[in-house]
């Protein structure tokens, strides 16, 4: 590595200064099961001749100047640092088990590792900030559970970003030598000359008033969410200081297969369509577990749904991320948009909720709200400095009732490390909100971790089987329509 000397300090982005504040400071947790045990000296050997290793973002400590300005400041790696080992077992409550507690003590592998590996995360998402005297990333390998867990500061990247350079480190399981297979690169289909003439005219026209119309609506919604107004409480509302609560996450599983069956049902539609259905369906289960017949039908819950702004979706290739003037380039790359689920009480058609979606999700991409999102946050942050940009942000997420992200991962089985990757799932730290959810598919399966604040939310394990139970259902008759 070149003398950190040679470097000179670079300020932070918009992006990473609203997410080093203390009321919306994130980090991103990713964790990763292995098939066989876990080699602490080829993992550590992994890390230090991986990507991650020699990006700038990964080795550069967090600085303020004495007037308040922060910067990325380059140093030299440790890696003994950052790769932190534990021996000992969890238990399920998530604490360290003594070796001598687990002599004549039987455990369901599978179930256990989940629950208390869960439980871990959990704990680590709430007053558990990354220490600023080293480059803001960690890795902690728990050796009794096969599992690693990355915790990433958010300012070092978007999720994109980072599970892309995760998995330049991966290779296939079927061939070692080949990287992990990413979403082919869209080609546009020859549709032939464009029809010009008035109907053309017409119908660009329309769609131009559509453009605007949506766009006009959904940014004068995000600007009162942010300030005045305020989804009406539930027995799932987060608020004000309910980040710094105790927390309890849980995995809801999907086979991608039955997203795929769900989404054939409904002409056009896509896997985000089925999950905001999914969502929307099971948040009505959910609170009529809760509090049967108190609330009123079409009560609206309003979820932050991120949105990867790159023209590629899903993960990146690592070297168009490294590059400056790439439409993939490294960081936080992403908006938001709000996404208003509503509550309907069960009914002979479970498809409803994922018409519902997809009408509302259509809308969204008719309009410019995600890019307005992105452009206002770096504005705000530049003419009025990161406490009325983080106010912004903040408040947004105590007037809502959820975040939700989705990100496609590897298509097939991979390694890490020559360590054969049973599954791979993401979260972040605490948000005011009682619930986050966010998603990752990987190998055929789509893995949904459930972060609730569990003063609100005791009972998340059953939150989440309304979620899986939800998309069973939708299913069923999906294939009784065919």
């Amino acid at each position: 590595m070149a003398n950190p000397g040679t470097f000179s300090d670079e300020p932070l982005s918009p992006g990473g200064r609203l997410f080093i504040q203390p009321k919306t400071e994130v980090i991103v947790h990713c964790i990763v099961r292995t098939r066989n045990p876990i080699d602490v000296d080829a993992a550590k050997a992994t890390v230090k001749s991986s990507f991650m290793a020699q990006h700038p973002r990964f080795c550069s400590l967090l600085v303020r100047d004495e007037n308040g300005f922060e910067s990325w400041r380059r140093t030299r790696l440790n890696i003994d640092q950052h790769v932190i080992v534990f021996n000992n077992r969890l238990d399920r409550s998530g604490k360290f088990i003594d070796g001598t507690e687990t002599q004549g003590r039987s455990f369901n592998e599978g179930d256990d590792d989940e629950v208390a590996v869960n439980q871990y995360v959990a704990d680590l998402s709430v007053s558990s900030p990354l220490s600023t005297d080293k480059p803001l990333w960690e890795l902690h390998l728990l050796t009794a559970h096969k599992c690693a867990v990355f915790r990433i500061h958010h300012a070092l990247g978007d999720g994109i970003s980072l599970m892309s350079i995760l998995m330049a480190s991966c290779r296939k399981a079927s061939d070692e030598n080949a990287l992990p297979m990413m979403l082919p690169e869209k080609t546009r289909e020859s549709k032939g000359e464009k029809r010009k003439g008035m109907f053309w005219f017409l119908g660009a026209l329309w769609e131009f008033s559509k453009i605007a119309w949506f766009t006009l609506v959904f940014v004068m919604e995000f600007i009162l969410r942010g300030f005045l107004v305020s989804d009406r409480k539930t027995v799932i509302s987060g608020g004000d200081g309910v980040e710094l609560w105790p927390r309890k996450m849980v995995t809801a599983t999907f086979l991608l297969e039955d997203m795929k069956e769900v989404k054939k049902a409904i002409p056009n539609a896509t896997i985000n369509d089925v999950l905001f259905g999914v969502v929307s369906s099971g948040l009505s289960r959910y609170l009529d577990h809760r509090s049967p017949n108190a609330m009123d039908e079409g009560r609206r819950m309003t979820g932050v749904a991120m949105v990867n702004l790159r023209s590629k979706p899903g993960l990146q290739e690592i070297s168009k991320l490294m590059k400056d003037n790439s439409e993939a380039r490294w960081g936080n790359r992403f908006g938001v948009i709000l996404l208003p689920v509503f509550y309907d009480k069960a009914g002979n058609d479970p498809l409803k909720y994922l018409k519902r979606a997809k009408t509302m999700v259509d809308r969204k991409k008719s309009s410019l709200e995600a890019y307005f999102s992105y452009r206002i946050g770096d504005l705000l942050m530049t003419l009025l400095g990161s406490k009325y940009a983080c106010l912004l942000n903040y408040r947004l997420l105590c007037n809502t009732t959820f975040t939700i992200s989705n990100l496609m991962g590897p298509l097939e089985e991979i390694t890490l490390a020559g360590n054969p990757i049973s599954s791979i799932k993401v979260t972040t730290s605490s948000l005011p909100q009682a619930i986050t959810m966010h998603m990752l598919s990987y190998a055929g399966r789509a893995e949904m971790q459930i972060l609730v604040a569990k003063d609100i939310i005791p009972d998340p394990e059953i939150l989440a089987k309304c979620f899986e139970d939800a998309l069973l259902e939708m299913k069923m008759a999906a294939i009784a329509g065919q």
